[in-house]
């Protein structure tokens, strides 16, 4: 089932999706069933975000979605997509919003959305060359997807099943929580790292530059000052709990994260597997809202490896972070080029008529 949530620019996602048994999905897709080259778009709270269906795996729409279909002998669906993804038409969603507690976009205002028409030509040349653009980020994304799966597995291998380089020879001894490699303790997460709560940045004060600023969740815009040095590691500590982040450039980690102040005894690598294993939401100790007390996770017990192991496991997965790092800044030239090109390609400023241009996609 896709959520307003799962809405982002691109082809939709269905990796993250809420499962639903069948009759729940029969009973959501009794009046139509999404199918390639519909347009999946969002009413309210993160209203007006779209996204291009470009697979044949079922899914169902949840609530406070709808699900565009153009008719194909007048409009092709990815150049609709794009359309709808454009300041012209962003700036009409906008307008039309209402909802008192909501930021809402009601049906009837979706259908009066105003977008440049074509001819039919022309518009499959433009979401030919547009579409390019986001396959090549799909193709990075799941590069991306492979290399954490990759990491993720070797940190498995090394310090969850306990077979790392030379495991053979090593003895297993008795500790507090289980049978640990001889030469590696169990002791406080404090003594592994230190979290420290964020900072203060109202965004009022907030002065837009290159600097990253970290919320609970993730980057929630950007400053002209950095707090923290990287690499570092960042979780939530108000609002939403269980997030575990790495960053690999210098941040600013606002008040509602905690963020790793001390690596005393452990990589910030080994520190991001290991505060992402602890599951950090189950501490939750707030009422209204989510919070993480840094000192109830500063009390746990948890497996502090040899040093030497540790330093093999930077080794190993340093060079994976890299080429991570290096396909994400790829997406993210790619998206401003194909947002820079967008409004002129459907203004008409780049005039696609006499280009020669396979134009085989969905449509």
């Amino acid at each position: 089932m896709v959520r307003v949530t799962d809405i982002k620019l691109g082809y939709l996602d269905l990796a993250k999706t809420k499962k639903v048994d069948e009759s729940i999905y029969r009973e959501f897709t009794k009046k139509y069933k999404p199918q390639i080259g519909d347009v999946v778009f969002s009413q309210v709270g993160a209203y007006g975000n779209s996204s291009y269906v470009n697979k044949t795996k079922a899914f169902c729409l949840g609530q406070n979605i709808v699900c565009i279909s153009p008719k194909q002998q007048l409009l092709n669906s990815f150049y609709l997509y794009s359309c709808l993804n454009s300041p012209f038409v962003k700036q009409q969603i906008d307008a039309c919003v209402g909802g008192s507690s909501q930021p809402t976009i009601s049906l009837r205002n979706i259908n009066t959305l105003q977008i440049p028409y074509l001819s039919l030509s022309i518009q499959n040349k433009i979401a030919a060359i547009l579409s390019n653009y986001d396959r090549l980020i799909e193709n990075n994304t799941r590069r991306i997807e492979i290399l954490e799966e990759m990491a993720r597995s070797l940190y498995d291998e090394w310090f969850v099943k306990f077979r790392f380089p030379g495991y053979e020879q090593t003895k297993m001894v008795d500790s507090e929580l289980e049978l640990i490699p001889e030469g590696w303790e169990v002791n406080r997460l404090d003594n592994a790292l230190i979290l420290q709560r964020g900072f203060d940045l109202p965004t009022k004060q907030r002065q837009e530059s290159n600097v990253p600023v970290y919320a609970s969740t993730g980057v929630t815009g950007t400053h002209n000052e950095a707090k923290v040095k990287a690499p570092g590691v960042v979780t939530g500590r108000s609002g939403s709990l269980g997030t575990v982040i790495y960053i690999d450039e210098d941040f600013w980690a606002l008040n509602t994260t905690l963020w790793v102040k001390e690596f005393r005894r452990v990589t910030p690598l080994y520190a991001f597997y290991l505060l992402s294993n602890l599951r950090l939401e189950q501490f939750n100790s707030g009422a209204a809202v989510p919070t993480l007390n840094r000192n109830d996770v500063h009390s746990l017990q948890v497996v502090i490896p040899s040093h030497l192991v540790l330093e093999q496991f930077n080794c190993f997965v340093k060079p994976l972070f890299a080429m991570k790092k290096n396909l994400q800044t790829r997406n993210v030239n790619l998206r401003k080029t194909r947002d820079l090109l967008l409004p002129k390609l459907i203004s008409g400023e780049i005039d696609v008529e006499n280009l020669d241009i396979e134009t085989e996609i969905a449509a």
